[in-house]
């Protein structure tokens, strides 16, 4: 008889582990009573095992404090049979999410350390709590009927995107005790995940976000009446900063603050507003931002509409819910992504506008973001500008970009984090004329941590002087890297914004991504002025499918050293980047639950393609000579930018040799024929 298939032991489990505890003498809860308001609250805010919403009872919950005093959540699941500790998936993670991205409730209702780390995605969610211990038990009875049990302990944090990862093996719980508590401490301090593995749990929340993103406009957009586009954009921006708090300073907003009140001055939109003020007190921003931004959101946040009260609830206080239950893990945690850009594009999804705007309003994908970055040459001194920042997403792959290199170089802890402050506050600046996605922009720098003061919501070409304000003072901002993708509707297909930017650097690398006719002829004056001070060094050729169900126009990606005039010996490498191992399925059209998917090697042609432009054609592996070409521009011309390797017709001696060859087997084939004929007429 199959394990699961005998009588659970659970309650052996439970009696011989709570055993232990009160052995350690911890103050540890059982199911039904109370720990903390705030940890219970968060259980039963979130949803729960079974997919209902709250009712999330862990058998055991204890709080503990280190030596520094830092609290951490304990939370304990129990199962009685020998096969349900932990499922995990085919990379070695807990598998609380199916294919499709959606819970993966079998697996949480019937595995101890799943239900465990379900729960402390719970606390990470609702709560301020950021490092929760997972622990599982089960067991089983022997042929002695001796229990026999396994135990699972899993630190789930911000660090590992609340995937969780194991401690260590343990034959106890002995751990968890007070003299013992802060080795193990520091153990889960020394736990870490390479690269590899923060890349790959990243691209996992970020296909979950994806989901989330999806249902939440979707509910929005068909239930709730009455809110225009721009409307949506505020009111997700208001939620999260009213939620994101300030520890010690500013509290997040909960769900139960708002009380849907009629009173003047104590709506649900009065006390968002309030919530946002305090937060924006405590952040460095100059007066005028704050007002501005303040000024934005109260529009939304106190109109009568969305405050007034019907079954005893504002529709301000239910959509409120909606974004916080859909979204709140997902910031809390700290993905380092273009979040909002992924809001962004999700909201226009819904939009009725016509092929040319679409274009105008289509945001980067965060892994052609990262490769302008990289192209760029961004490194942790670099000063990254962007004049049609959108929702920031290239400003933050390249502050991504910074912190990478400062922690690969600066050994220092104390310095590090000196310079990952200086690279938030000082070296990133956007602007963006929009202003439903300036307010993104800077919500996406508040969430990054914050590079917010240095979003501006200007018209880049008429209203930027090339000044930021840098510790109430104004400087000129030292810009040596340019990132772009622009309105393709703007002036030379939106060369005008390179043009302008170019001009107001003396040195370093720009990378835009653009419609490639402005490099044929639609941008001619344009491209002629910025070789006079620039030198193309990359002219690439990206997949026409590239931004697949938003736009359909073919783009390049123009590469450039900024601060020396193109000559026309210059060699400039063409590369044809159609195929960069990537497919892309359109999800207006397709129920495809993953709309990107490598099936070529993307990872390494990426990589490559990065290698090429700075090293040139003795980095040729995945790609060839066909795809890659050397050759040279006129400066004068400005519509030969999109060149593609020659096709060599003069025939070789295999050619001939093949020809001949082909000739000769048609030759005799025929004669065969003619013989089989001739025999058969003759009667043989």
């Amino acid at each position: 008889m199959k394990g699961s298939m005998k009588k659970s032991i659970e309650p052996n489990i439970a009696d011989l582990v709570n055993g232990w505890l009160k052995s350690y003498g911890l103050d540890y809860k059982l199911e039904q009573e109370q720990l903390n308001t705030e940890i219970d609250n968060a259980l039963d805010e979130y949803f729960s095992k079974n997919g209902g919403k709250g009712g999330n009872r862990p058998d055991v919950k204890i709080l503990l404090q280190d030596k520094n005093r830092y609290f951490y959540p304990i939370l304990i699941e129990y199962k009685g049979y020998k096969d349900k500790l932990v499922k995990l998936d085919s990379n070695g993670q807990v598998e609380n999410k199916t294919a499709k991205n959606e819970p993966h409730l079998n697996n949480i209702s019937s595995y101890a350390v799943n239900g465990a780390v379900h729960y402390a995605n719970a606390l990470l969610h609702y709560t301020s709590y950021t490092d929760i211990i997972a622990i599982g038990v089960t067991g089983y009875r022997d042929e002695s009927k001796n229990i026999q049990y396994s135990i699972g302990v899993y630190y789930v944090s911000k660090s590992n995107f609340g995937m969780g990862q194991k401690v260590d093996e343990y034959n106890d719980l002995s751990f968890l005790r007070k003299e013992n508590f802060d080795a193990f401490i520091e153990k889960i301090k020394r736990l870490s995940l390479s690269q590899e593995e923060i890349d790959r749990l990243k691209e996992q929340r970020e296909r979950e976000i994806d989901v989330s993103l999806l249902k939440l406009n979707h509910d929005i957009y068909q239930n709730e009446k009455g809110l225009g586009e721009s409307d949506r954009v505020y009111l997700v921006a208001a939620s999260i900063i009213a939620t994101i708090g300030i520890p010690g300073k500013v509290s997040p907003l909960e769900k139960s603050d708002l009380k849907s009140s009629s009173e003047d001055g104590s709506t649900d939109g009065d006390i968002v507003v309030r919530k946002i003020r305090a937060f924006l007190k405590e952040k460095s921003l100059p007066t005028e931002k704050k007002e501005l931004i303040i000024r934005t959101l109260q529009n939304t946040l106190t109109n009568d509409n969305i405050n007034k009260v019907e079954s005893g609830e504002s529709q301000l206080k239910r959509v409120f819910g909606k974004i916080i239950d859909n979204l709140g893990i997902y910031y809390k945690i700290g993905l380092t992504t273009d979040f909002t850009g992924k809001l962004f594009n999700e909201m226009y999804r819904w939009l009725g506008f016509s092929q040319d705007k679409l274009n105008d309003v289509v945001l980067t994908p965060s892994y052609v973001a990262t490769l302008l970055v990289k192209l760029a040459r961004v490194n942790k001194d670099s000063y990254v500008w962007d004049f049609a920042a959108g929702s920031a997403g290239l400003l933050v792959a390249a502050m991504n970009e910074m912190i990478i290199d400062a922690k690969n170089t600066i050994k220092s802890p104390e310095q590090l984090k000196v310079k990952i402050a200086d690279i938030k506050a000082n070296h990133i600046l956007g602007i963006e004329i929009l202003p439903s996605v300036y307010m993104l922009a800077v919500l996406n720098m508040i969430l990054m941590g914050d590079g917010s003061s240095n979003i501006l919501n200007k018209d880049s070409i008429c209203d930027f002087d090339g000044n930021y304000k840098l510790n109430d003072k104004k400087t000129e901002f030292p810009a040596d890297a340019f990132v772009l993708n622009p309105p393709y509707s703007a002036s030379g297909n939106g060369m005008i914004f390179v043009k302008k930017a170019l001009s107001m650097m003396t040195k370093g690398y720009a990378a835009v991504i653009i419609q490639n006719s402005a490099g044929s002829g639609k941008a001619i004056s344009y491209n002629r002025e910025i070789l006079k001070h620039s030198t193309l060094l990359a002219s690439i050729k990206m997949p026409i499918d590239l931004f697949v169900g938003k736009s359909s126009v073919q783009t390049n990606i123009y590469v450039f050293r900024v601060g020396e005039a193109h000559h026309k010996d210059d060699v400039v490498k063409f590369i044809d980047f159609s195929n960069d191992g990537y497919k892309r399925a359109n999800r207006k059209k397709s129920r495809a639950n993953v709309n990107l998917r490598d099936v070529d090697r993307a990872k390494e042609r990426y990589k490559e393609l990065i290698s090429l432009v700075r090293f040139g054609k003795s980095k040729l592996n995945i790609f060839t000579e066909k795809e890659y070409y050397e050759g040279t521009i006129d400066p004068e011309n400005g519509a030969d930018w999109n060149q593609t390797a020659p096709i060599d017709t003069k025939p070789t001696l295999n050619d001939f040799k093949k020809t001949v060859s082909d000739y000769l087997a048609w030759e005799v084939s025929n004669l065969l024929k003619q013989h089989r004929v001739e025999d058969e007429r003759l009667g043989k």
